[in-house]
């Protein structure tokens, strides 16, 4: 990955971030099939570098930053990684969520079927990286996040908007 970023520096456009291409690949697959509006990957460095935060959204440039530099790729962009493993998992239309009581209608199975693929995301990953992916929700401000760290050891945290709920060592597989 080459471009470096300052406080007042537009990011470079690229064609490729090296061997980040794969999780770039595997993210934006899996927006398309979950219908998500977005899916960001923190992912260790090597010893002594910063972790990068590779971000895709629906239809933006993805964003690639790793310490100071900051990097875009058209969202379209081919390229030269072989097909991801993508995570079985179905689009479900836009939750209906209340924020203050915490509340989520979904159909019966359906955040929890989200919350697996979103775990098995961060397992593709691998390591102790974390996978965050968000969903549609009645409420444009406060979307339905899933956050899962590789290994399944820790919890999934949901939130809605700004509100963060740990689930319950082991959820959605039981206990």
């Amino acid at each position: 990955m080459t471009g470096e970023t300052g406080d007042n520096d537009v990011p470079e456009v690229v064609a490729s971030v090296g061997p980040l291409d794969a999780v770039v690949v595997l993210l934006r697959e899996f927006l398309h099939r979950s219908g998500a509006v977005r899916a960001v990957a923190v992912v260790e460095g090597a010893p002594g570098d910063e972790p990068a935060v590779v971000d895709v959204r629906r239809l933006y440039p993805t964003e690639v930053e790793v310490g100071d530099r900051t990097v875009l790729l058209p969202h379209a962009i081919e390229l030269d990684v072989p097909p991801p493993q993508v995570p079985a998992v179905r689009q479900l239309p836009p939750f209906d969520v209340d924020v203050e009581s915490g509340e989520i209608a979904a159909p019966p199975g359906g955040v929890a079927h989200l919350a697996g693929a979103v775990r098995e995301v961060a397992d593709r990953l691998g390591g102790r990286n974390v996978a965050m992916v968000q969903f549609e929700t009645n409420q444009p401000e406060a979307p339905l996040a899933i956050t899962a760290r590789a290994g399944g050891t820790d919890p999934l945290v949901l939130s809605l908007g700004e509100e963060e709920f740990e689930m319950e060592p082991g959820w959605p597989d039981g206990p």
